[in-house]
Order: structure tokens, then sequence, then C-alpha cells
């Protein structure tokens, strides 16, 4: 989940309409790659609403579980959905745990969120005990996190400002090259990135189209900051270029790029 901006990530409920639902799928093919053994010491950096937090639990069986996110109201909710859980209010870029204590220090969908992404790296490095592992996962925004590129690709045709919120701008280090080079700067070995792929589908413009009116993340804050006339615009725009079913239906694909790196 998104860390240290939580402005823009403020309300569970639309959050989980706009991202949320695609990053419940995402997380298992995450974990499904790491391919840990139960029984481990897990902490989930910028864990959000506990997306991430859950599958683990499900999937790996930890001995521990710890979490950390900027948002009061993030940590409340992935307290109450994981009760076993050790959930703390935090800064990625600050973790206030002792060195080499964690097998594994994971983030979803974070990095590109955090002020300083290398020192959240070398963070969870930190406290991971060596011959353990670090790994990551962050939306492709610019190539094939198709329910943002339709978007963006029709506001840039109407208002050069929507630039300042398209992470496939705002954030190169959601490419296979910067996320491998950030990991081996960290000083992490036998650094590997992965695709994972998973369908998007909506029932509906409308479906596709509302959760841009919640105002919670990036895209959704831009649309809701513009003038209606201008924000029709874009809309019709969108729906123009949409690959749309003969039933109303819209089936777009999202991927994400996973990475991982041992601790020497």
């Amino acid at each position: 989940m998104p860390n240290d901006k939580p402005n823009l990530w403020g309300n569970t409920d639309t959050y989980y309409n706009y991202m949320g639902r695609w990053s419940r799928q995402v997380a298992p093919l995450f974990i499904d790659w790491l391919d840990v053994e139960p029984d481990r010491r897990w902490i989930d950096v910028g864990c959000g609403t506990g997306e991430l937090s859950e599958r683990i639990v499900e999937k790996s069986m930890p001995a521990e579980l710890h979490g950390v996110d900027p948002s009061e109201q993030y940590i409340s909710f992935a307290k109450s959905r994981i009760p076993s859980g050790k959930f703390a209010v935090g800064s990625a870029v600050t973790l206030e745990h002792s060195n080499d204590y964690f097998d594994l220090a994971v983030s979803g969908l974070v990095l590109n969120f955090v002020p300083d992404s290398q020192a959240a790296i070398s963070e969870m490095a930190r406290i991971v005990k060596p011959g353990g592992m670090v790994a990551s996962y962050v939306w492709d925004y610019a190539g094939h996190m198709q329910v943002m590129r339709y978007f963006f690709d029709a506001a840039k045709r109407f208002d050069k400002r929507s630039a300042d919120f398209d992470d496939g701008i705002r954030a190169p280090i959601c490419r296979p090259k910067p996320l491998t080079a950030a990991f081996n700067e960290a000083g992490l070995e036998n650094v590997e990135v992965t695709k994972l792929d998973i369908p998007t589908p909506f029932e509906s413009f409308d479906d596709y189209w509302a959760p841009f009116l919640g105002g919670t993340g990036s895209a959704p804050k831009y649309c809701m900051s513009l003038d209606e006339n201008l924000r029709n615009q874009i809309r019709d725009a969108v729906r123009q270029n949409l690959p749309t079913g003969p039933d109303g239906e819209i089936l777009l694909a999202a991927r994400a790029w996973a990475v991982k790196g041992t601790v020497v």
C-alpha cells in the first residue's frame, strides 16, 4: 500500500474501489513467487489496510508478522482484520526495529510513494538477518497498468498538468532496471525481477469511471481537482478509447513488477 503520503490514501472504502480490489489479486502471486517456508518472521513495510499482510498469514503461516504504515486509519483497519499481527504507525525510511531481526521484509505497491525509496530499501535490509530476503512489488505505471494508462493518456490531450499526477512519469523506480539497481545499491545479492500479471475486468464504463470520482489516489485526486467541463471531456475521451464488449463489459490488464534480493 502507499506509504508516507496518507493524504492521498485516507479512505479505505474508496481505496478499495480504486486499487484495493486489484491489489488483492496480485499479492498472492507475489507470495507464491517468494516461495518461503512457514514459521518465519515477516515485516510488511507500508502495510496499508493489511492486504498483503493477510495474504502472508493465509499462505505462509509466519512465526511473527509486523506491519508499519504512516496512516493511523490504515493501521487500525489492519489490526482489526489481522489480530495476530503487530501493526504500528511509522515511516518506511526510519524503521524502529532492531538490526538482523526479521527473516523477510516486504513491501507491496509502496516504493514509489516513499519520499526516499533507496533509504526504505536500505532500512528493510538493515532489519533482516543475513541470508534473509528483502522483496517488493510495484505497479507498472508507465506500461501495462491499463486502468491508469487509459485515463492519463486521455488526460494529457486536454491538460498538461496531468503529468504532475501521472505515476508513469513521476515514479521511474517502477521498472525492472531501476528496481534492480536500487536493490543492488542497498547491498543485496542475487537480485531478481519478475512480472506479475492480472486481469482487471469492469462490468461497465460506470464501474470503471466511478473510482476516479472518489478522490483517493493520485489519478482520482487529479480528476476531482478539475472543473466539471474538463473532467467530462477527459471522461468522454476515455470512454471512446476503452475496449468495450457488446454488453458494455471492459476487460483490461494490470502488471506489477516484483523484485527480491538476499541480505549478506
